[in-house]
């Protein structure tokens, strides 16, 4: 029977949820590897075959439970954020971070890395969690929290990527929202200004007399980009529509201020895939007109490109044709606000890609000393901004594919920065485990996973590549 979208499945059908995938995991013959049976991913590196049968999760696809006197939710590891929301803001509440594409799912935000405009001030999906129960590579079911005997999971989870084990049961905290978002669009021209004012908004979480509740921007080029502040409000002149033929990015450049339902704001990049539609076309008014709104989203194109990673069909037409082959480039880095200029300045200059987001943040756990989460070293204290940049590359003659993100790891790493790890990833393995938490992730991995069921990390984000 379907399911509707932010249906609450109750704490009875998440029992028998679990108690289904403990019953599959004892027929599993021992030592054999703990996979999950999954037909779809938001990661952008291509997954292994495996001939393995993997672990059917599908019952664990739903919110348990909703508090809203407490502002917490219990949800199951395979849960959606499209479905999350639904089922939150019926009471006025959502999630501290929800990440821009419908279909991530919060365990996979949460073992892997989510951000939004919102992570200036709440930092990291992980960071509003409370507790999560995990199946380990041992194939236990432990409850993790930050004050038990799984203290150190709980911390370690975070960037983990399904090494240490999946989450099937998460309590986070959740937040009230207003009914509208109000939006303001602040051009720069240059990358020197809206460095200081993204300065300014984050240490005074205003501007111009407004509070600011949300910050991203766009950067279309070096002389014209732009900061996006939201601020929360309980009534609305008007309200665009980006989920149709009206195009959310393009409005950036087209007016000063916008409003949006508080739906409509959280998935207003999910339409269009940020700009990413534009390579099927789907930004040219006689094409768009023809697809339905049922089609127009990011899961959808994500089929898309999967195929064409299977298949190679397209790259083949091209080769046909005689145009040179393309490297993918498809990445999320962190660098601190003091030298993102320099990035792009460096990106501009030497990577042909654009646009480019912008999104701040900051660790907002404070209790844990400078590093509170290990697999993702970020300091506390500072503010970093997430630059995405997400498209492909000629590989011009001379060069390899991969060259290109390669440098971009090089000039991360000589910022001091940090590369998400959902996407290819080229690092040797000494400089990988140096980056990513190699000495604890061994020492939690020995415990929770000691006959090594799970891949590995570096295994996981660099070596199935």
């Amino acid at each position: 029977m379907a399911r509707a979208h932010g249906e609450i499945v109750g704490w009875d059908r998440h029992r028998a949820a679990v108690d289904d995938l403990q019953r599959q995991l004892a027929a599993m013959p021992p030592g054999a590897p703990v996979r999950l049976a999954k037909r779809t991913s938001n990661l952008f590196r291509p997954r292994e075959a495996n001939p393995v049968p993997g672990l059917d999760v599908s019952r664990l696809h739903g919110v348990i439970e909703v508090d809203p006197r407490a502002g917490t939710a219990d949800v199951q590891g395979m849960t959606t954020y499209e479905d999350l929301v639904d089922a939150t803001l019926r009471y006025g509440l959502m999630p501290y971070v929800v990440p821009q594409l419908r279909t991530i799912t919060l365990g996979g935000a949460v073992t892997g890395l989510g951000i939004e405009s919102s992570s200036f001030r709440n930092g990291l999906p992980h960071e509003s969690l409370i507790e999560m129960d995990v199946l380990t590579g041992a194939g236990e079911i432990v409850t993790a929290r930050d004050d038990n005997e799984h203290a150190e999971l709980f911390r370690t989870f975070p960037n983990s990527y399904g090494s240490l084990g999946y989450s099937v049961r998460l309590k986070i905290k959740l937040e009230r929202v207003a009914p509208y978002v109000h939006l303001r669009h602040v051009r720069f021209g240059t990358l020197r200004e809206l460095i200081d004012t993204l300065r300014q908004v984050l240490q005074e979480r205003s501007h111009a007399g407004e509070d600011v509740d949300f910050v991203d921007g766009v950067v279309f080029s070096r002389d014209e980009s732009y900061l996006v502040l939201g601020s929360w409000s309980s009534t609305a002149p008007y309200t665009s529509d980006y989920t149709g033929q009206e195009i959310y990015y393009r409005s950036i450049r087209q007016r000063t201020e916008d409003y949006l339902t508080t739906l409509d704001y959280i998935w207003r990049w999910d339409t269009d895939w940020f700009w990413c539609n534009r390579a099927f076309g789907l930004q040219r008014p006689a094409i768009r007109r023809l697809v339905p709104r049922r089609y127009l989203r990011s899961d959808v194109y994500g089929k898309v490109i999967r195929w064409e990673n299977k298949h190679g069909y397209f790259a083949a037409l091209d080769a046909k044709r005689g145009k040179l082959p393309r490297e993918r480039v498809v990445q999320d880095v962190e660098i601190s606000v003091d030298r993102t200029e320099e990035f792009l300045d460096w990106f501009l200059d030497n990577v042909p890609i654009e646009p480019i987001w912008l999104c701040p943040l900051a660790v907002r756990d404070h209790d844990h000393g400078d590093q509170p989460w290990p697999l993702y070293p970020l300091k506390r204290g500072e503010n970093y901004v997430n630059v995405g940049f997400w498209s492909t590359v000629e590989i011009i003659p001379g060069r390899q594919d991969g060259d290109v993100n390669k440098d971009i790891e090089r000039v991360v790493h000589e910022l001091d920065g940090h590369k998400s790890l959902y996407s290819d990833a080229y690092y040797d393995e000494e400089t990988f485990w140096s980056l990513y938490g190699g000495e604890t992730l061994a020492k939690v991995k020995q415990k929770y996973d000691p006959d090594g069921r799970l891949p590995d990390l570096y295994t996981k984000a660099v070596k199935r590549r």
